[in-house]
């Protein structure tokens, strides 16, 4: 396995198992018009996956469909924060904020990548992840600074997700060999200003420093992506090959 297949790979499935979350959303949003934001998120980080997907894909042989639907559990290195379950729309709304603008940190560096690839798919993606950013932005301080009842979901979800954050940022070797991928590291004070500003002003408090999960990006992941996993997967296991 190539440096940059893997690192390919990752971000991947990063946009797949977050794209699948967020499309459960539809038909089960708070308002109608959420109903299509959402969607059209979802469809967002779908777009991305594939295009990552098939990158990789062609690396080793294989298309978006094979990486998508074929592999398994341990196979995926995405990050634990996208596969967890929605949970409380203030829970889903926290993941965006802390996912989109470490996405938008990201691929705004990447669009300078020497890898023509790469760089092709960062710079269509930040615009979209930067409406996801002020999407979630704006439920944020909505929720925060609405009645008690909301500011007490949208600081549980803020709490709740925070320690699946560091993750994030957690530098490895081929990060470090590959002179194409970004360091994560070097995105963390940025997104910890971009993050805190938004919660101060949503008038809830930045979660404390806790412990902190880790593993998605060498396979180990929460009981909750076997789930994900079989629904997402599951026709196409079920009738290998078919088409319509």
């Amino acid at each position: 396995m190539s440096d940059l297949y893997a690192y390919v790979l990752r971000l991947g499935d990063d946009a797949l198992i977050a794209a699948q979350r967020t499309a459960e959303w539809i038909a089960a949003a708070p308002q109608l018009e959420e109903d299509v934001a959402l969607g059209n998120i979802g469809l967002d980080q779908l777009g991305q996956a594939r295009t990552l997907l098939a990158y990789a894909g062609s690396m080793v042989g294989k298309t978006e469909d094979d990486l998508a639907y074929f592999r398994d559990e341990r196979d995926f290195t995405n990050l634990q924060l996208c596969e967890l379950p929605n949970g409380d729309f203030g829970h889903a709304m926290a993941r965006l904020l802390y996912f989109a603008t470490y996405q938008h940190l990201l691929y705004d560096v990447l669009r300078e990548s020497s890898d023509e690839t790469l760089a092709g798919v960062s710079g269509k993606a930040v615009k979209e992840v930067a409406y996801h950013v002020d999407h979630a932005t704006q439920w944020v301080l909505r929720l925060g600074d609405g009645t008690d009842e909301s500011h007490r979901r949208m600081q549980a979800g803020l709490d709740a997700l925070w320690p699946y954050t560091a993750e994030m940022f957690a530098s490895d070797d081929l990060v470090k060999r590959l002179p194409v991928a970004v360091d994560p590291s070097t995105l963390e004070e940025e997104w910890h200003r971009r993050v805190t500003e938004v919660i101060d002003a949503s008038t809830c408090t930045r979660p404390e420093a806790s412990y902190q999960h880790s593993g998605g990006r060498d396979g180990r992941h929460t009981e909750h992506l076997g789930f994900l996993l079989a629904e997402l997967q599951h026709v196409a296991r079920s009738h290998p090959g078919a088409s319509w």
